[in-house]
């Protein structure tokens, strides 16, 4: 991943990445899907329920097997991945802090997350043989925008 996916008026918006984050891709992007759109404290807001297990995160793709929760359907609490998407959008509002915009007045108008490098694995198995556990990673892409 290199650079942001898409232009911003860099006068009105702040902006940060983070690479290859140990977490689950698939959750990252539920996280944003919840995320895109929201004024910034009320997304810290929800990240902060997730990590306190109060506000389950809908699971809208390849959900299969994954229990309902109340108001929501399927869906689960990614705590892990809450905590590196809160930290992104927290290096965003300081971005923000710095360049001198009101960063409690701003939207998240922008939130990705693509998958990272793998990193390679194995977990040992019986009569000396080895499976391949391997660990994903997602790159997460935060710009947030002042509101008028």
């Amino acid at each position: 991943m290199v650079g942001y996916t898409s232009e911003s008026d860099p006068d009105k918006t702040s902006r940060a990445i983070g690479k290859e984050m140990p977490i689950s891709p698939k959750y990252s992007r539920e996280i944003c899907t919840m995320l895109r759109g929201r004024k910034v404290t009320d997304a810290v807001r929800i990240l902060e329920e997730i990590i306190d297990l109060k506000r389950p995160v809908p699971i809208k793709r390849f959900n299969m097997g994954v229990s309902h929760k109340r108001r929501v359907g399927p869906g689960k609490y990614p705590q892990k991945a809450a905590r590196a998407i809160l930290g992104v959008i927290e290096s965003a509002k300081h971005n923000a802090e710095y360049k001198g915009l009101d960063s409690e007045n701003m939207k998240v108008t922008v939130v990705t997350t693509n998958l990272g490098r793998t990193t390679k694995g194995f977990m040992p198995r019986a009569y000396g043989r080895g499976t391949q556990w391997n660990q994903q990673t997602a790159n997460i892409e935060v710009i947030l925008e002042e509101l008028e």
